[in-house]
């Protein structure tokens, strides 16, 4: 596997399409951050983090709206990849469907959101863009 992030965005696209509530990744600290990134803004239910072998697995429940069976993620995308990493400071920050979606950023403090950078007066790299 050359992209872990890719892979972790596509297994949550996959659980989605597929209606599943709980979808297990393997995890790494990046993966973890992003987790609880979705987490603290509403785009999953819950996670927890399962300590079993070498790796350990991350376990998210998926957040679906009763009455629709609509998830709140629409879109997952990857937007900086191993063979051409995007990077942005903070003055160019994107604004991912004119606000109401986040950008997820690995900086110098951490990884964060859009919004949180720019508060911040950081840049980093655009790992994904969700909404």
């Amino acid at each position: 596997m050359t992209d872990p992030i890719a892979d972790y965005l596509t297994r949550l696209r996959n659980a989605i399409k597929a209606g599943h509530r709980v979808v297990e990744v393997p995890a790494s600290n990046l993966k973890k951050e992003i987790t609880r990134i979705l987490f603290e803004k509403g785009y999953i239910l819950s996670y927890k983090f399962v300590e079993d072998g070498p790796q350990g697995t991350i376990k998210i429940a998926l957040k679906y709206d009763p009455v629709n069976k609509v998830n709140a993620i629409k879109s997952l995308t990857r937007v900086s990849t191993p063979g051409l990493r995007r990077y942005v400071g903070y003055r160019e920050m994107p604004r991912v469907l004119n606000g109401l979606g986040i950008a997820i950023l690995s900086t110098s403090k951490g990884v964060m959101t859009g919004r949180e950078a720019v508060e911040q007066k950081l840049g980093g790299e655009v790992i994904c863009y969700v909404y």
